[in-house]
C-alpha cells in the first residue's frame, strides 16, 4: 500500500514538472513561433496560455509592435554636387512572425541596413533643394525602396521620416547671403510699389484740390492742428501758393477795384503828374 502512493505521488510529481516545464504564456503584443525538432509547426501561437512538447518544441516569441529604428547619419553627395550628411528614422513592425523568423537571420539588422543603402542612393539622386524643402516626396520615395524587399521578410515599413540635413559651413554662408539678397530685392521692389501707389494717390488728391480750392483751406487747417498737437514751440505754417497768385490776378483785374501799372515812358522812368496848383481869383 504504501508503494502504490509512492507510485502515484512520483507520477503526480512528474505530471506536474511536465506541465511546468510545457507551459508557456505568450504576451498580447506577441506572437509564439513554435520549432518541433527543428521544423516550423504551424500554426503560429497567439496570445495567451499555450503548451509545447519538452525537449522536442522550442518556442520563439516575436514582438509585433512597431519598431522606431534610426538610420545613422550618412554622407553623399547630391545631384547637384553637394556634399550633404543626412539622417532618418523608420517605423517598421512585424506581420508575419514565422517569416521574420525564416526568411531574415535578424530581420531588424536587415532593415537598418537596407534603409541606410537607401538613403544613400537618394541622396545621389536628389537636389539639394528637394532635401531641404520636398522632404515629404523623399519620404515616399525611401519608404518604398525598404519596403519592397521588407515584405518577403515579414516586415511591413509603417513610415520613413528624414530627420535632419547637414551642410558645410561654406553652403551655410552662401545661402545666407542668397537669402539676405532675395530680402533686399523683395524690400526694394515693395518700397517702390509703395511709392507708386502713394505717387498716385497724391496726384488724385491733387486733381481733386484743383476742382475743389476749398479743400486745400480744409486741408491747411488740419495740418495746423496736426502741428500744434505736439505742444512744439514754433509753428510752421503753409502759405499756399494758390492764394498768391489770386491775389495777383486780383491786382491785375480792374473790375476787381485793382489799379493796372503805368506803362511806361519812352526813358523807362514814369513821369509825374502834374500837381494841381490853388484856384486863382478871376477878375
Amino acid at each position: 500500500m504504501v508503494l502504490l502512493f509512492t507510485v502515484i505521488a512520483v507520477l503526480a510529481g512528474v505530471a506536474v514538472l511536465y506541465v511546468l516545464s510545457a507551459a508557456r504564456v505568450v504576451k498580447q503584443y506577441e506572437r509564439g513561433v513554435v520549432f518541433r525538432l527543428g521544423r516550423l509547426a504551424e500554426p503560429v501561437r497567439q496570445p495567451g496560455f499555450t503548451m509545447v512538447i519538452p525537449f522536442v518544441d522550442h518556442l520563439h516569441k516575436v514582438n509585433m509592435q512597431i519598431v522606431t529604428l534610426p538610420v545613422p547619419a550618412q554622407e553623399g553627395i547630391t545631384r547637384d554636387n553637394v556634399t550633404v550628411r543626412v539622417d532618418a528614422v523608420v517605423y517598421f513592425k512585424v506581420v508575419d512572425a514565422a517569416n521574420a523568423l525564416v526568411r531574415v537571420e535578424d530581420y531588424r539588422f536587415a532593415v537598418s541596413q537596407m534603409a541606410q543603402t537607401s538613403l544613400r542612393s537618394i541622396i545621389g539622386k536628389s537636389d539639394l533643394d528637394d532635401l531641404l524643402s520636398n522632404r515629404e516626396k523623399l519620404n515616399q520615395g525611401l519608404e518604398l525602396m525598404i519596403d519592397s524587399p521588407a515584405v518577403g521578410w515579414g516586415v511591413q515599413i509603417d513610415r520613413v521620416e528624414i530627420k535632419d540635413v547637414s551642410l558645410p559651413d561654406t553652403m551655410k554662408r552662401s545661402m545666407a547671403r542668397q537669402a539676405e539678397a532675395d530680402r533686399e530685392r523683395r524690400a526694394r521692389i515693395i518700397n517702390a510699389d509703395a511709392e507708386y501707389q502713394a505717387s498716385k494717390k497724391l496726384a488724385d488728391a491733387a486733381r481733386q484740390m484743383e476742382e475743389q480750392p476749398a479743400a486745400l483751406q480744409l486741408r491747411l487747417l488740419q495740418t495746423m492742428v496736426a502741428v500744434a498737437a505736439e505742444k512744439n514751440s514754433t509753428l510752421v505754417l503753409p502759405f499756399p501758393v494758390e492764394l498768391l497768385r489770386f491775389l495777383e490776378r486780383a491786382q491785375l483785374d480792374p473790375a476787381a477795384g485793382g489799379t493796372r501799372a503805368a506803362p511806361p515812358h519812352g526813358d523807362g522812368v514814369a513821369s509825374p503828374a502834374p500837381a494841381a496848383g490853388p484856384r486863382g481869383d478871376s477878375r
